[in-house]
């Protein structure tokens, strides 16, 4: 099993026992994959919730840019709604897993297709 496979079995298994969500595993390859290098990075593969730079970015790269949403104070929701759900007291909110549970909010998942 390359690192890959190892870090996708690693965010399906925080969605089942962090996020409460039986994960897509087809979809979760693809939003792990479409985060690029970045997955390999400690600091890059987190999101850090605490900073509004971060979210912002989420925002504006990931939902506006490759999910092709309309600005609007739901998409901050929707963040806050992601990171609540995986923990706020979780210290690794993996970026991979944050994407997933959007593209899910959103019905973006095609975007994958």
């Amino acid at each position: 099993m390359g690192k890959r496979d190892e870090l996708i079995a690693k965010y399906a298994e925080d969605l089942k026992n962090k996020c409460g969500m039986d994960p897509d595993i087809d979809l979760l390859t693809k939003v792990a994959i479409g985060c690029g290098p970045a997955i390999y990075d400690a600091d890059a593969s987190t999101v850090a919730a605490k900073q509004e730079g971060e979210l912002e970015t989420v925002k504006n790269n990931f939902l506006i840019k490759k999910l092709g949403l309309s600005d609007g104070p739901e998409l901050m929701e929707a963040i806050n709604k992601a990171l609540e759900t995986y923990g706020m007291s979780e210290r690794n909110k993996y970026r991979a897993v944050v994407y997933y549970m959007l593209a899910k909010h959103f019905g973006k998942e095609s975007i994958y297709g």
